[in-house]
Order: structure tokens, then C-alpha cells, then sequence
């Protein structure tokens, strides 16, 4: 199990994915000082961090934070490492846990930023699927702590940070003992129940398929030249956000979880105000100067409706709870895309939750025991 940290000590964090929120993760901790290696599945991207030696932040974050290695050999950075931060699209936890098993230890923590819905009961299920021997403590975040921009190859723009973001690990009592390390470097960080709550309270599975299905044809036309909240949310398509929002929520209260609704977490995010879901919104700081996707090909599709809408819909399936307004929202990004995201996407039978009753999959979300 992850060991008890001393007061004196600095964890060291392996940040696993050099995208936007990598790099950003990545040079903001080498900035406050912790030392930071990088991993990177596909050598290009480490290697321009090589050749800088570190990441280059700006925005509300600026300087220059070095790294001690930056490599896409994914042995040299997990070795020694307090700390594993995942920092990849949902889509690819499964690669990465796959990866991560010949190496990883019981005394590591690792952290799924986010988890999107169900991503560390996926990464548990891979790592014994993968027969690792280290049984790490595993977490995951209810939504990434940042607003974050990729401005170059190392370069990276952090928008805003986060107040308050969820954190819960497997087993559940785990949990403060990776606050008591993360926290170190980031204490916007708080106690969720469990990972069902912070996979539920996935609310970019609301606000990210939702919107760019609804300004499509903006979207394309435009190139995604417009601010993609403030902008492309009306008082009337919030209505479709709210009604896919409370199905998220029904799930979640069939599972004995209470969530929060969208409107509140925008409140506790970013001290948002609003009586509506739509008022919330505009009265967000952090999503002035938020663009559109300049295409449909981008993750708020592409991740959020295979790896948060589809395993939503597939529990709801298990356990008895409608999901029209989702249901149509995948049906849609499909046709979009002439993709099979229900195929394709985390399910009940895929994440080893198949026929699994409530009871026992809080079983295994709260104490990691399968029955």
C-alpha cells in the first residue's frame, strides 16, 4: 500500500501524457519545485521537451519548470515515483494501466486526471487483467484541476486552476492517504465518498458532447471561431443540458450516490451564481475566452461520449434507470462521426462490472473487493 508520508518529504510525481494537460501538470509541478518525470507514449512529444529541458507556462502560471526526464520509456519514469499522475484522454487508461503493470509498485499512488466515468474501476480491472504484481493504491479525479491550453511542443497555458475538485481512491479508506500526498502540490484537491461519486459527477460528460452536438453546424461553418460556453449555450439548449444532467443524477442515486447537479458544481468549481443552469454559466469567469472545437473531431466527442455518456447509459441499463436524453445524445455523435460509440465505448461487460448487482458494485468501488 502507499506508504505514510513524512513532513520532510517531497514527492516525486510521474506524469504519464504529454498533451495539453500533461505538459501542463508536467511544468507546473517542476515549477513549485517537486521533481517531475514525463512519459509519453510516441517519442516526438518527449523529445521537444528534452531538447528545452522542461516546460515553458504561461497564462496564470509563468515560468519555466525543468524536468528531471522526459522519455516515452515508461520504466525509467515510474521507478521511485510517490506519485503517478495520468494526464490522458479517457480513451486511453486501459493503455496506459496495460503499460503501467509490468512496472508499477504497491507502495505508488496513481491518479486518474479525470476518470471520466468508471476510469479507475478500469484501470483496476486492466492491472489484474494484466496479472501486475504491485497493487497500488488507484484514484481518480472528478474533473482535471485545470483550464488548460497546448501553446506548442513545450510550451503550455494554464487558463485557470480549479477551487475545489473531488478526489476518491480505491478502497475508499484510502482516499486520505492520497490527499495527505497530493495535496502537497495541489490543495484544491478534497475528499469525495468514492469513485462512483466522482465518476458520476463527470460533468463534462454534460457540457462537452452536449454543446458541440448542439452548435454542429456552427462548429463546422466557423471552424469554432466563437466562445464555446458564454457563446454556444442558449436558454434553450440548456434545457437539453439540464435534462441529460438529471438522468447523470438519477443513476447516481440508484447507485446510493448523491450528486451534484451541474448548476452546483459550477458553483463550488468557480463560484459561479445562478438560479439556472444557463445564468451559471455566464456568470463563469473561467470560460471567458474558452474557443469551440475548430472541428467535430475533437475529445468532447471523441472521449467524452465512449468514456463518460456510454458507461452512464450501460449502468442505467444494469440497474433499472432511463436515459432517454443521453441515449440521444450518442445516438447523435454517432451519426455524426458514422461511428459506433456503443461499441466502442466503457461498458458494464467491458470494466468487469457485467451483471454485477448495487450492492456489489459498491462492494468493489468502496472496498475494492469483488464478489
Amino acid at each position: 500500500m502507499a506508504r505514510s508520508r513524512k513532513r520532510s518529504d517531497k514527492p516525486i510525481f510521474a506524469v504519464l501524457g504529454a498533451g495539453h494537460g500533461g505538459l501542463a501538470m508536467a511544468g507546473h509541478l517542476a515549477l513549485m519545485g517537486f521533481p517531475t518525470r514525463l512519459w509519453n507514449r510516441s517519442r516526438e512529444r518527449t523529445d521537444h521537451v528534452v531538447d528545452r529541458g522542461g516546460v515553458d507556462m504561461e497564462g496564470i502560471v509563468e515560468g519555466f519548470g525543468e524536468v528531471e526526464l522526459a522519455t516515452d520509456r515508461i520504466k525509467p519514469v515510474l521507478e521511485g515515483a510517490d506519485i503517478v499522475m495520468v494526464v490522458v484522454p479517457a480513451s486511453g487508461h486501459k493503455l496506459v494501466a496495460e503499460a503501467c503493470a509490468p512496472h508499477i509498485t504497491s507502495k505508488q499512488i496513481v491518479l486518474l486526471n479525470p476518470g471520466r466515468t468508471f476510469g479507475a474501476l478500469e484501470f483496476l480491472n486492466t492491472l489484474r487483467q494484466s496479472r501486475a504484481k504491485g497493487r497500488p493504491v488507484i484514484a481518480e479525479a472528478q474533473t482535471f484541476i485545470y483550464v488548460s491550453r497546448h501553446v506548442d511542443v513545450a510550451r503550455a497555458r494554464i487558463l485557470q486552476i480549479k477551487n475545489s475538485v473531488p478526489l476518491a481512491a480505491i478502497p475508499a479508506h484510502k482516499t486520505p492517504t492520497v490527499l495527505d500526498w497530493v495535496r502537497t502540490a495541489f490543495p484544491q484537491f478534497v475528499a469525495a465518498s468514492n469513485v462512483l461519486e466522482t465518476s458520476l459527477d463527470n460533468i463534462g460528460a454534460i457540457f462537452h458532447p452536449g454543446v458541440t452536438i448542439l452548435n454542429s453546424a456552427r462548429i463546422e461553418s466557423t471552424h469554432g471561431d466563437f466562445e464555446y460556453y458564454l457563446e454556444g449555450v442558449s436558454t434553450s439548449s440548456s434545457r437539453i443540458l439540464e435534462s441529460a444532467d438529471a438522468e447523470r443524477v438519477a443513476v447516481g442515486e440508484a447507485l446510493g450516490i448523491h450528486l451534484h447537479t451541474a448548476r452546483q458544481w459550477l458553483y463550488l468549481a468557480y463560484d459561479s451564481p445562478g438560479k439556472t443552469l444557463y445564468d451559471a454559466i455566464q456568470a463563469t469567469p473561467g470560460y471567458k475566452g474558452v474557443r469551440a472545437p475548430a472541428s467535430l473531431s475533437h475529445r468532447y466527442l471523441l472521449e467524452d461520449v465512449p468514456m463518460s455518456l456510454v458507461p452512464m447509459v450501460s449502468a442505467g441499463q444494469q440497474i433499472g434507470v432511463k436515459t432517454p436524453t443521453l441515449n440521444a445524445l450518442i445516438h447523435m455523435a454517432s451519426l455524426i462521426h458514422q461511428r459506433d460509440f456503443w461499441r466502442e465505448g466503457r461498458t458494464m461487460q467491458s470494466i468487469g462490472l457485467k451483471g454485477l448487482s448495487v450492492k456489489n458494485i459498491r462492494l468493489l468501488a468502496v472496498q475494492g473487493v469483488r464478489t
